[in-house]
């Protein structure tokens, strides 16, 4: 899966245990620019390190796992379930500091002096 967004957030990288670290990035997702998302992935073991080049603002295309996993609360015999976004390559597609590409288009023309000398009913 992918999606496309701009970097809000950046964590340290997280040691959870000797064996495990994780490193967690959110992202503002604006498929509708009015309601934007925020939507929270992480990178595990040896890719925690694809976030050191990216900076808050940053445009980039995330390519990730979509994990879940259920879990069973002993106390109460309740079954919860879980959501992870786990990253597994990033694409930096602008910086915050760069300006975005202005599209090309034709110079502009001065229609005024243009003759009129057309046949054209309208």
């Amino acid at each position: 899966m992918d999606i496309k967004g701009k970097v809000h957030e950046i964590s340290p990288v997280i040691t959870v245990s000797e064996k495990f670290k994780k490193r967690e990035l959110i992202i503002e997702y604006a498929e509708n620019p009015t309601y934007p998302e925020f939507v929270k992935f992480e990178a595990v073991q040896d890719k925690v390190n694809l976030f050191d080049n990216i900076n808050v603002g940053d445009q980039v295309e995330l390519f990730f796992n979509l994990r879940g996993r259920a879990w069973k609360d002993p106390k109460t015999d309740k079954t919860s379930y879980f959501n992870t976004l786990v990253v597994w390559r990033i694409n930096p597609l602008s910086s915050a500091g760069s300006a975005q590409a202005a599209p090309e288009y034709a110079a502009p023309v001065d229609i005024s002096s243009a003759p009129d000398d057309d046949d054209l009913p309208f």
